[in-house]
C-alpha cells in the first residue's frame, strides 16, 4: 500500500469511528445522519465557504440515496395536488370558480370527472404552479 493510501486509511478510520458518516445501511443510521446533517446545515447557515460545506454536501447525498431507495415519494395525481393546495389555502369546494360550480369541483375531487385544459390553466395561474401539477 502506498504512503498516500496509508495516510488516508488512518485518517478515514479515525473519522469514520468518530462520526459514523458513511453509506447508510439501516433506519437507525439514517436518523443519525439526518440529525448530523441538520446540525451541520444550521452551523453552516448557507455559507458555501464554510469549512464544513463539502461535508454537508456529502451527508446530503448519502441521505438522498437512502431516501430514494427506502422512502420514495409516492406519485401524486392532479386531484391530489388540488386537494393539498385547497387544504394549504383553507379553501372549500365553493372557493374555486376557476373550476366551476361547487358540484363540478365535487365531481372532480371524487374522481367522477377530469380536470379540463381550461381548468388546469386557471388553477395553475391561481396557485402560481406549473400546469403539470394538475396533469396526472
Amino acid at each position: 500500500m502506498s504512503a498516500y493510501l496509508k495516510k488516508i486509511q488512518t485518517a478515514w478510520e479515525v473519522f469514520a469511528k468518530e462520526t459514523q458518516i458513511g453509506p447508510i445501511r439501516d433506519e437507525q443510521h439514517y436518523e443519525s445522519m439526518l440529525s448530523k446533517l441538520e446540525e451541520s446545515l444550521t452551523s453552516i447557515n448557507g455559507d458555501e465557504n464554510h469549512p464544513l460545506w463539502e461535508l454537508a454536501e456529502l451527508m446530503s447525498e448519502l441521505v438522498h440515496c437512502y431516501e430514494t431507495e427506502h422512502h420514495p415519494i409516492p406519485e401524486a395525481s392532479g386531484v391530489d395536488a388540488l386537494r393539498f393546495l385547497m387544504q394549504e389555502h383553507g379553501l372549500c369546494q365553493g372557493d374555486l370558480p376557476e373550476i366551476g360550480s361547487q358540484g363540478v369541483v365535487s365531481e372532480i375531487l371524487n374522481g367522477h370527472r377530469e380536470l379540463n385544459l381550461r381548468q388546469v390553466k386557471n388553477l395553475a395561474e391561481r396557485f402560481g404552479v406549473s400546469t403539470d401539477t394538475f396533469i396526472s
